[in-house]
Order: structure tokens, then C-alpha cells, then sequence
């Protein structure tokens, strides 16, 4: 009999906790897919653009940010670049280097995105200073004890 790799099965409490997270990031993912659409982007080009309303970036981090290829990424900025919401320009500090970075047009969007997600916003906002506190120190610990704001 071969040696199983499977991780045993969580106790009720944990197993009842997973299930609550999955389902609350599914309804934010579901909401995040339709706000993105009401502007005319899909998920994943809302997100690109969202990153890089914060910071212009090189393709490269922002593949990092999103957890994909570099090539997807170039994909996705040539397609948001095509629409004229996002350029690319040199790094100043190293001029070989392309960003990528949101128009006024691409920051309106990712701003448009952001103002329609009412439930995970709404469900955080409904929280008390201290309890959001709370849940952002367990957040990190589940993250694995990052600390970066």
C-alpha cells in the first residue's frame, strides 16, 4: 500500500471556519467579476489596473502581485494599453526598464471597481475599530505573520 500524502481531516470548528472564508471570498470574487464588468473589464484586468493605481510597476511585480506569468501580464497591459488606460513609460531609475502606469481614464476605472464593492467593504466597515484590528492581526498570522501595511 502506497504511503498517502493527505492531510487529516479538520476538526469541526476549523472545517466550519474554512468554509465561512471560501464562501465570503466567493461572494467578493463574484462582486469583484461584476463590478469589473460594469466598467468593461474583466477580473483580472481590474486587478492589474487596480495595482497600478497605486504605484506605476514593471511587468514583472505585477506578475509577482497577481501570481502569474510575465507573459500573461504583458498580455493584459497590452490589451488595458489598447484602451488607453494604462501606458508604459521608463523607470527613471533604471531606463531600460519599462512601467507600466493607469492613464487618468485607467485610475477613473480601477476607482469605479473599488466604489462598487459593497458586501466585503460594507461587511469590514460594519466591524468596530477594535475588531478590525483584530482580524487584520489574525489575517497576517494566517498569511504567515506579515506585517507590512
Amino acid at each position: 500500500m502506497a504511503a498517502s500524502n493527505s492531510v487529516p481531516e479538520p476538526d469541526p470548528a476549523t472545517a466550519d471556519l474554512v468554509a465561512m472564508i471560501g464562501t465570503f471570498v466567493a461572494r467578493h470574487y463574484k462582486e469583484y467579476e461584476q463590478a469589473a464588468g460594469g466598467q468593461g473589464l474583466t477580473a483580472a484586468q481590474a486587478r492589474v489596473l487596480d495595482l497600478l493605481s497605486h504605484e506605476p510597476m514593471p511587468m514583472r511585480r505585477i506578475a509577482q502581485q497577481v501570481n502569474c506569468e510575465p507573459s500573461n501580464i504583458t498580455g493584459l497591459v497590452d490589451r488595458l494599453e489598447a484602451r488607453g488606460l494604462v501606458e508604459r513609460r521608463p523607470d527613471p531609475a533604471d531606463r531600460r526598464v519599462k512601467l507600466a502606469a493607469p492613464t487618468d481614464e485607467g485610475v477613473r476605472m480601477a476607482r469605479g471597481v473599488r466604489g462598487n464593492l459593497s458586501f466585503a467593504c460594507g461587511a469590514v466597515a460594519g466591524l468596530t475599530e477594535t475588531e478590525q484590528e483584530v482580524l487584520r492581526g489574525l489575517l497576517r498570522k494566517m498569511l504567515g505573520g506579515d506585517t507590512a501595511d
